[in-house]
């Protein structure tokens, strides 16, 4: 188990480097910046031993090369400082830009993953990775380039410095710092582990938050805010926990190091206070030693904070990670079909489908669809109406047997041509934020004012957007601001009103808007779906009594097919659906 989770630890490292990479000119600009900054903080103490040792006592200073020292320091501390900025600066380009292409392709994996991994996981969980991990693992990844650098070279230099010096001394320090490595390992061990929990925990609260703050009409409408907050304390009771275990170990490791650090101070204070009274050493020389000490020991400090919050960070990248190597869709063939100006001739031949192995949905279905014809699926709920809709738009495959556009297997065409060609509208409306007018040209960009509008008045949505503040440039949410449920969905029709594709899916389209406008909308959707092939899924029976043909579905099975006189006729399972609904 240990072993497993070092090895993905290690391989999560690899991945940050790999996305490092393409900034490794700031890297090694960075690396470069540090060398200065670390010689220039290292030579400092020598040019103030050296004018210690020349302020022998009261009356007896030479001014001349102490002054001449402190110039030195000056412009020694200046080149430093310069050196700093620069690496600051690069360490910033390389974490932000490298974070930015973590989330460009996390995004750009969301939108080619198959519609199985989004509806399996929340979508606040999916949200938590892409933002707050990310902000987590770029905090760590700025301070690993900030300090890791600078601490590593300030050690090396300063252990080069020393040795040159005195090795007596040196041995001192050298001989304390596996203890400082021993402690800073262990604890980083443990914060992994804790930092780990602590981003998935962190996930399942966005995920409530969201799920909560998305369906709050549905919360107070079921007095379910109790439940609400206790689901919410009890996730946040145990983020406080493991936040709190966390930080514990995190914080533990400064400390430690320090103590462990003073013990090397010391050591080179006492021994460097013998040589010195010994006449080995110049009180000059001393206080160089005793700021080279202290130099030393410093970087452990950062080091072990660096790790600590680089544990944090590796957590958080390898759940990103994770969002990115997930397994896209079904990828295209290299020689996609376009499907152009389709005759609307569909195909369904021995399709079988289940959303999980273990429950089977749709068993050997065959159907023939002739250009042009009204196709209606009725049927109880969880039948499979809705699924064959999502096979038809290739938002899932089938496992087994074929779906045919024009003689064309859905699976040889290319996604854009083949969803390009229907117009959907479904029950649960999809707004995005913008005006009126940018929901309504989302399947054609480039409509004109007039085309706009008279897409607006077949939807009969016409009216009530003129009674908005501003009309079509109404800026409105995702959620439609103050628009019904019935005027979203007018919004929705419109949007396939103005492009009119060659095939049509309708399911439930009108199921949210009243009576007297649904009569309107269905004689325009005739009219649209004159010489169309199309498909509607429909619970009111009474709106697909005009469709050619009518599948009546059950357990992922047509088990009654033909017009609605002749399904009457049959006395079957459609007789009964229908005569419950107008029968009293």
């Amino acid at each position: 188990m240990e072993k497993n989770k070092k090895q993905k630890q290690k391989a999560t490292m690899g991945k940050v480097l790999c996305a490092i990479r393409p900034y490794w000119p700031f890297v090694l600009l960075s690396i470069l910046a540090a060398a200065v900054t670390v010689i220039g903080t290292l030579y400092v103490p020598i040019v103030i031993g050296d004018a210690l040792d020349y302020i022998i006592a009261r009356g007896q200073v030479d001014f001349a090369y102490v002054s001449r020292k402190l110039i030195t320091i000056v412009v020694v501390v200046l080149i430093t400082a310069l050196s700093q900025w620069i690496m600051n600066t690069s360490n910033n380009r390389i974490a932000y830009n490298t974070v930015r292409d973590i989330r460009n392709q996390a995004f750009q994996k969301i939108e080619i993953l198959p519609l199985k991994y989004i509806d399996s996981h929340s979508y606040g969980e999916i949200v938590s990775r892409v933002i707050a991990d990310v902000d987590q693992f770029s905090d760590g990844l700025l301070m690993g380039f900030t300090q890791f650098f600078t601490g590593v070279l300030t050690i090396v230099g300063t252990l080069g410095f020393m040795l040159v010096n005195n090795v007596a001394i040196t041995l001192v320090v050298v001989l304390v710092t596996p203890l400082s490595f021993f402690v800073a390992g262990f604890i980083a061990k443990k914060t992994y582990i804790m930092f780990k929990k602590q981003s998935e925990t962190r996930g399942e609260q966005t995920a409530l938050i969201e799920e909560m703050i998305g369906n709050q009409k549905v919360v107070q409408a079921f007095n379910y805010e109790d439940d609400a907050l206790e689901r919410f304390d009890e996730i946040n009771e145990k983020l406080a926990d493991c936040s709190l275990k966390a930080v514990f170990f995190s914080s533990l490791t400064n400390p430690s190091t320090r103590f462990v650090n003073s013990l090397a101070y010391t050591g080179v204070g006492l021994v460097g206070a013998l040589s010195v009274i010994g006449g080995r050493l110049t009180v000059g020389q001393l206080s160089c030693f005793l700021s080279y000490a202290n130099q030393y020991t410093k970087p452990f400090n950062e080091i072990s904070g660096v790790v600590t919050e680089l544990q944090n960070a590796l957590a958080c990248a390898a759940r990103i990670f994770e969002l990115i190597e997930e397994e896209p869709q079904v990828p295209e063939p290299e020689h996609a079909i376009i499907l152009e100006h389709p005759e609307g001739n569909v195909n369904l031949t021995h399709v079988y489908f289940s959303y999980s192995p273990e429950t089977k949905l749709v068993q050997d279905f065959n159907l023939a669809v002739k250009p042009g014809q009204r196709v209606a699926i009725v049927g109880p709920t969880g039948c499979g109406k809705t699924t064959i809709i999502n096979l038809l738009m290739r938002f899932y495959d089938v496992d087994k047997g074929s779906i045919s556009v024009d003689g064309l297997d859905i699976r040889e065409v290319t996604r854009r041509s083949l969803r390009g060609s229907y117009g959907m509208v479904l029950q649960e409306t999809w707004l995005k934020t913008g005006t009126i007018r940018d929901n309504i040209i989302m399947g054609k960009p480039n409509a004109t004012e007039e085309e706009i509008v008279a897409a607006a008045k077949a939807s009969h949505a016409h009216s009530f957007i003129k009674r908005l503040p501003k009309g079509y440039d109404t800026v409105i949410t995702e959620e439609g601001g103050g628009l019904s449920q019935g005027q979203k969905q007018l919004l929705c029709i419109t949007r396939v009103m103005l492009c009119l594709p060659p095939m049509l899916i309708l399911d439930e389209a009108t199921s949210s808007i009243d009576t007297r406008t649904e009569m309107h909308i269905q004689e325009a959707f005739a009219r649209m779906m004159k010489g169309r092939t199309s498909f509607i899924v429909a619970h009111r029976l009474s709106t697909i009594q005009e469709a050619d043909v009518i599948l009546v579905m059950n357990n992922g099975n047509i088990i009654e097919q033909g017009n609605h006189r002749e399904l009457l006729e049959k006395n079957g399972f459609y007789a009964n659906l229908y005569n419950s609904q107008f029968m009293q």
